[in-house]
């Protein structure tokens, strides 16, 4: 692209900035302002609203701070992404009772099979994995996990691991706080492991070299759906992959921290879902944590906002603004 070209279209997302457009807004930002004689080559900085006027000289530009840039784009898909879970558990709602009465029926196809009972559905888990030879994709909701499963757990998969099958696990922030997963990720963790968590998860999911996928049908989970479908199987993945791309790696921060207007991340997951209206156990039981920690983030949340009461807390959520920023 010449340095004269001032075409009116110069087509490409902004997740794919241009060179010419990265350079000149690298220039911008460290000077403070740049020319506008010298953005004609790049309108895409105007386009995707990277530089604005400079209000003391019409001939200038200045710089949109890069987090003001990001989270401008980012509030629209953290809106859809609330909606889609919201989405996604009505559904679970309303397909519940046909799942009961299909799990009393063990006839199945090659496409969706009923397992019904624990023995089966490890019986058939154990299978899948053990014919895996690429990839499998785990989503495991909620806190603290038994040392005797995890155990078992890594006896299946030590093998795999040692045959160049790569994992991908999503746990919920609360797992940070567990020393048996973080024992079980440390024994397992290598270059072929990726370990992620993220505030909520909805709820268990088990995908093997994009062929098959595993979810609960029941909270007892004495009832789960083997997948074949491949039409299901790449959407449960689609869902993998949105979950993953907003999680953050186990080993690098944590949620826990305070961020810089007081909050930490796990309490402004509190706070958006105490808004949305749900109460203590419900917020709980999404975020992997028992009611006891989860009043106590409420309390202290209550306290960096300046709330006396519940009722004013939900207020003052709403007033500062917090569920507006990108966490």
């Amino acid at each position: 692209m010449g340095t004269n070209e001032t075409d009116a279209t110069h087509p490409h997302a902004i997740t794919e900035l241009c060179d010419e457009g990265s350079r000149i807004y690298f220039s911008a930002l460290r000077a403070g302002r740049i020319a506008r004689a010298d953005v004609e080559s790049a309108p895409c900085l105007m386009e995707f609203a990277l530089l604005h006027p400079d209000p003391d000289d019409a001939t200038w530009l200045r710089p949109v701070p890069p987090t003001v840039a990001l989270a401008q784009r980012l509030h629209p898909i953290e809106r859809e992404i609330t909606e889609r879970r919201r989405l996604s558990v009505q559904l679970a709602d309303a397909f519940e009772p046909f799942m009961a009465a299909s799990s009393q029926d063990t006839a199945s196809t090659h496409a969706i099979t009923v397992l019904e009972g624990r023995d089966r559905i490890n019986s058939a888990l154990n299978l899948a994995t053990s014919e895996c030879r690429t990839e499998v994709l785990t989503v495991q909701p909620g806190g603290r996990r038994l040392e005797s499963n995890l155990l078992k757990g890594l006896e299946r998969d030590r093998p795999l691991i040692e045959r160049g099958v790569r994992f991908r696990t999503l746990y919920q922030h609360t797992a940070r706080h567990s020393p048996e997963t973080l024992a079980y990720v440390d024994q397992i963790a290598n270059g072929k492991v990726e370990v992620r968590t993220i505030d909520e998860l909805v709820e268990r999911l088990i995908i093997c070299d994009e062929s098959v996928a595993f979810i609960p049908t029941r909270e007892d989970r004495q009832v789960a759906l083997e997948l074949r479908h491949p039409g299901l199987v790449r959407y449960l993945i689609k869902v993998f992959e949105f979950m993953w791309s907003r999680a953050v790696p186990l080993k690098v921060g944590t949620p826990y921290e305070t961020a810089p207007d007081g909050i930490t991340d796990i309490q402004h997951s509190i706070a958006k879902l105490l808004v949305e209206g749900h109460v203590d156990e419900a917020i709980a039981r999404r975020l992997g944590m028992n009611v006891r920690t989860c009043r106590a983030h409420i309390a202290k949340l209550a306290l960096a906002l300046g709330s006396g009461s519940r009722a004013q807390l939900g207020f003052l959520i709403a007033q500062s603004g917090i569920l507006e920023k990108d966490h």
